[in-house]
């Protein structure tokens, strides 16, 4: 089976290697690991964002950056791709790990993404996609503001079992350039996501895309959150290649769409302020693309549901 930490390390050492070029900042962190600041001192850029989304899914998927109008008044668009959309959006790329610092004076807490996440296999989620990795190398992604502390990198590696010198440890702030592509990258992963939680088989997604526009940045932390959200919620497209009966591809297209959901209507950061900035008060449905395409490769029939709500999106991006 394929290694998605083999695969991304790959991409590591060239962000590594090319750190100038990629304008992040090398740090020789906790007992020899290597912490890269993406945007936090570091300024990042659009480079760095996209081969950080490609390490997020396990260095087998393809992110693009191009100029489109798949959202009208809003060319900059961010494309993804992969032939093993389970094992790179799931198995890799989604944030399921907590990584929460034991020290409370520390408030760090995060979510841990990228292939590190198939070694450690402290999600459930591993053992329904049947998969796990063995490396020596590993890296994973958070999306914080600020260097984890000893204990939370002590517990990668040991969850790991991956020796402090071959860890790497990228950081990508919400507000920053490098983090506001690898949020929006994520919108094949939430209909893989999506998908999970229905139920749906998910050896029958034999391949995925996806789409959004990339927001313009925020200084301002729920803002940059809120764009980065409304931008698959108002304006993703996803669309899966399936394997299953013309019943089951209808019916997963029918409930995928983010407007399946009792939340939407509004921008992301309003939702998040009228549930007094908690998460998980806010309806998991919202979490999906716009629009959904499903291919069944069985029948050659394909389904689509929802739409692009391109007032929403401008409202959201301040346009």
């Amino acid at each position: 089976m394929i290694s998605v930490n083999k695969k991304a390390q790959c991409l590591v050492d060239e962000l590594v290697n090319n750190s100038s070029y990629y304008r992040v900042i090398l740090n020789k962190g906790h007992k020899g690991c290597l912490i890269v600041d993406a945007g936090i001192n570091a300024l990042g850029n659009m480079e760095a964002g996209r081969i950080v989304s490609e390490i997020c899914l396990g260095g087998i998927g393809r992110v693009h950056i191009l100029n489109t109008f798949q959202s009208k008044d809003w060319p900059l668009t961010i494309h993804v791709n992969t032939n093993d959309p389970v094992i790179a959006c799931l198995g890799s790329q989604y944030a399921g790990w907590s990584l929460s610092s034991n020290d409370k004076a520390a408030k760090f807490n995060a979510l841990g993404s990228g292939p590190a996440r198939a070694l450690a296999l402290k999600e459930p989620l591993f053992a329904d996609i049947k998969y796990s990795d063995k490396s020596d190398k590993t890296c994973v992604v958070m999306e914080v503001d600020s260097f984890p502390p000893e204990d939370v990198i002590d517990k990668i590696s040991n969850d790991t079992g991956v020796d402090y010198k071959n860890l790497t440890i990228i950081i990508t702030p919400t507000t920053s350039i490098t983090g506001n592509i690898q949020i929006v990258s994520r919108v094949l992963e939430v209909a893989l996501h999506k998908a999970h939680e229905l139920k749906f088989p998910m050896d029958s997604i034999i391949e995925g895309f996806g789409s959004a526009p990339l927001p313009p940045n925020s200084p301002d932390f729920l803002t940059a959150m809120g764009r980065t959200n409304d931008a698959i919620i108002f304006a993703g497209v996803t669309q899966l290649l399936v394997n299953t009966s013309d019943d089951n591809a209808e019916d997963l297209c029918n409930k995928m769409p983010s407007s399946t959901s009792n939340d939407y209507g509004k921008p992301f950061a309003d939702i998040f302020k009228d549930y007094d900035y908690d998460f998980f008060k806010i309806d998991a449905n919202l979490f999906s693309p716009s629009k959904v395409i499903i291919s069944n490769m069985k029948t050659g029939n394909t389904f689509t549901s929802g739409a692009i709500d391109n007032k929403l999106m401008k409202k959201s991006f301040g346009i």
